[in-house]
């Protein structure tokens, strides 16, 4: 089958449209609840292993961090800017990788992928943001039932901010490594995802935060205010939302630390996916 890829600029903000690949949904029973042990609750300043879902997420530090592109950077595009001085005042928990279709189907007891034969341990894909939401609510009242959650704490998406502060790792550049062996792109994908985690690590330990799948993020799209701010969640209110990170079906330049992309909040694509965030409330 040929796809064709399709440029939209909305708002000078670019969105790669592909043609949807019609599937089935394979339906699983969804794993039943454990009571906690003591060594199943997150501890903050630690790495987690959240052992039912076998997903271990990093501890992310605050910190703050230059967002944006600059400039001068050749292939950068208007929405990038202006860049800004963020500081996130949280610590936080990130999937060290993308959702997989296995642990997708733990949850919601159906694996909508378009690419099942790239196997279970392929992230998932063909999830909206209200999906990738949705999925979130239930894993959080899982947790919360099997006493496995800290007080004041959810799993949710990560902001767009937190994205890039975890995806730049300290650095400013345009790129944070060679795209071609950080993750699977346009170039070495051969046309499909692959399991998670088979490429090299981000300067923080995360996997495939430069391809495989984009991902999507909390907020809607807006045009950065510049300046300084704190904790950013984005506009209040929105036409898109936000997803970051390269892609399969994408070229090199989408993993530029600060491309955004995104779409439709309803938006089901074989490019998109999502990884989770454990996070204070907001």
């Amino acid at each position: 089958m040929l796809f064709r890829r399709v440029t939209l600029m909305v708002c000078n903000f670019r969105f790669w449209c592909f043609p949807n690949l019609g599937t089935a949904l394979l339906l699983i029973g969804a794993m039943p609840v454990e009571a906690a042990t003591e060594t199943d609750v997150p501890i903050e300043r630690s790495d987690f292993h959240l052992a039912p879902l076998k997903l271990d997420l990093i501890w992310v530090n605050p910190g703050s961090f230059l967002m944006g592109s600059s400039v001068t950077e050749v292939d950068r595009d208007e929405a990038e800017g202006p860049r800004m001085e963020v500081t996130l005042s949280h610590g936080f928990w990130l999937g060290k990788t993308e959702i997989t279709q296995a642990q997708y189907a733990a949850i919601t007891g159906e694996n909508p992928s378009a690419f099942k034969e790239a196997g279970l341990d392929a992230p998932v894909e063909h999830v909206s943001w209200i999906m990738a939401m949705a999925y979130c609510d239930s894993l959080t009242d899982r947790e919360r039932t099997a006493g496995r959650l800290p007080e004041g704490f959810e799993y949710t998406l990560p902001t767009e901010a937190e994205w890039e502060y975890v995806y730049r790792a300290g650095t400013t550049g345009e790129y944070v490594g060679s795209p071609d062996m950080m993750g699977w792109i346009e170039s070495n994908s051969a046309g499909t995802t692959h399991p998670v985690a088979q490429k090299q690590p981000s300067l923080w330990g995360f996997y495939d935060l430069t391809g495989n799948v984009l991902e999507w993020c909390y907020d809607w799209y807006g045009r950065y205010p510049g300046g300084e701010v704190s904790d950013p969640t984005g506009p209040r209110r929105g036409h898109y939302r936000i997803a970051r990170g390269g892609c399969w079906r994408m070229n090199g330049e989408v993993a530029r630390a600060a491309a955004r992309a995104g779409g439709s909040a309803a938006r089901v694509d074989y490019t998109l996916g999502f990884r989770v965030a454990l996070h204070r409330v907001r």
